[in-house]
């Protein structure tokens, strides 16, 4: 922890962090937080999984955390889970100052959040929406504001969000500290930066940093009417404990949530056109492992961070290098291995291939396992768990029968059965599947998976389909991902 002090990290967020389980400042962090504490604005161009989080939070505390006083740091966020998972991660961090970042977000009841916002948190989390019906209701004031951080910025222009985000900084003082993060720099969010930031400090982690060293990456090639199946014998196979599938579409998602509990597994859907409520409790239930398998859009699991995911299927291509690199993201983290499988139908290989050169990393190719691999892979995990309780002990009073039942049977056979009641035999119970068309190009080159399509989280060009600019649901822009 003597790096982070070496930053100017003061004890109570230095033991705050030991306590997360941190050893050790990421390069973001590391190149990030001296200019922060020093007041300096920031560019930081940087993926999920870096660690960003910390980077602008830590700084962000050590200002507010040695004061009472009220409201002085905004975090601007493109979704609602974003918005939780920064301000629970901030209230981490700093659980021995005095700070207290309170997560404001459309889908919840706002009086519940004016009733909180009285109790004067030092630093908000919001997303665009939901913060500027605060502002028209006088709820939230912003002419204190001291720090505030644009967090994934090219996600908020991609979901429609710049024009608020130019009148929410216009509202705020013009003698305060600005932090813009973003994974990609569109013209767009450099003209923000230019706008609203005095003179900042560039800091960029380059692709080959964060394209996940430790997940294991391999690409299966067959045809779309295969996937399913295929999934389920890598399911069986692999055995995660923990696993994401993602899909390209709200109707693929709920598809395949569906398939996969026909199937007998423990699976359940997330995408935007469920209610907060529900999301909030697809979440929970798959980070207390009631739920093995995640199954979702790209754009509902921006920014999940859930520990012990050990694999993610990529049901579908995703539209682009960034997509990807997200993706893989939710496996492989705090130092944990993990393994992401992309499904890819010969059409799509031409893309996979500029995924590969733009992450600078080669997938593995992949054998299409058979139903037989299924079995034996069950199998295999029915021998585990017979060694594994051998090794745990504790089967004493089982011993007496055992020794009768040698006597009466081949210790072959015996262990046979005993594997055969062990081992889950794969199930094809038929479903259905719709077939997609498949991806050309970066963004596919066609209208239905193009920027703005459904479920692709791009901002559309065209009036018709995905945003609309004048809906709002519960104070957040009708996006439909």
């Amino acid at each position: 922890m003597d790096r982070f002090r070496a930053l100017g990290v003061g004890d109570k967020t230095v033991r705050a962090l030991s306590e997360m389980g941190f050893e050790e400042p990421t390069p973001i962090q590391e190149q990030t937080i001296p200019v922060l504490m020093a007041g300096r604005d920031l560019v930081g161009q940087a993926q999920t999984g870096t660690g960003k989080t910390a980077a602008f939070g830590i700084p962000l505390l050590e200002k507010v955390g040695h004061s009472a006083a009220a409201f002085q740091g905004m975090v601007l966020t493109p979704t609602r889970e974003l918005a939780i998972q920064v301000a629970e991660e901030l209230n981490r961090i700093g659980q021995f100052s005095a700070a207290h970042a309170l997560p404001v977000y459309g889908g919840q009841d706002i009086r519940r959040q004016i009733k909180a916002l009285q109790r004067r948190p030092q630093i908000i989390v919001a997303t665009p929406g939901r913060l500027m019906d605060h502002m028209e209701r006088r709820t939230i004031r912003l002419d204190e504001t001291r720090t505030v951080v644009l967090d994934e910025a090219d996600e908020m222009l991609n979901m429609g969000f710049i024009e608020d985000i130019e009148r929410i900084l216009a509202a705020m003082p013009a003698e305060r500290q600005t932090v813009l993060f973003s994974a990609t720099m569109p013209r767009a969010i450099q003209n923000l930066a230019q706008r609203f930031l005095r003179e900042p400090e560039h800091i960029s982690i380059k692709a080959r940093e964060v394209t996940i060293p430790l997940v294991e990456q391999r690409y299966v090639e067959l045809h779309d009417r295969e996937k399913f199946d295929v999934l389920c014998r890598l399911l069986d196979i692999q055995a995660p404990e923990l696993s994401i599938v993602f899909g390209r579409t709200k109707r693929r998602v709920d598809e395949l949530a569906e398939a996969l509990k026909k199937r007998g597994y423990s699976a359940e859907g997330i995408h935007g056109d469920l209610t907060q409520t529900k999301r909030d409790v697809v979440l929970r239930q798959f980070r207390e492992g009631v739920t093995d398998i995640l199954v979702a859009t790209d754009v509902a699991a921006r920014g999940l961070d859930v520990s012990g995911v050990s694999h993610v299927y990529n049901f579908d291509v995703p539209q682009d290098a960034e997509s990807y690199v997200h993706r893989i993201g939710r496996t492989g983290r705090a130092g944990q291995t993990g393994m992401a499988v992309t499904f890819v139908i010969p059409r799509e290989l031409e893309h996979l291939r500029s995924i590969e050169r733009m992450t600078r990393r080669k997938l593995a190719r992949m054998a299409v396992p058979t139903l037989t691999d299924a079995v034996e892979g069950q199998q295999r995990l029915a021998v585990e768990k017979l060694l594994r309780q051998v090794e745990e002990g504790g089967a004493e009073p089982y011993k007496g029968r055992a020794e009768e039942l040698l006597g009466e049977l081949d210790s072959v056979s015996l262990l046979a059965a005993a594997l055969k009641m062990l081992t889950k035999e794969p199930v094809t119970t038929p479903v259905k599947i719709t077939e997609e068309a498949p991806l050309r190009g970066r963004y596919g080159g066609n209208r239905r998976h193009s920027p703005g399509g459904p479920g692709s989280g791009f901002a559309p060009k065209a009036k018709a389909g995905g945003f609309n600019p004048k809906a709002r649901v519960g104070g957040e822009k009708a996006w439909k991902y």
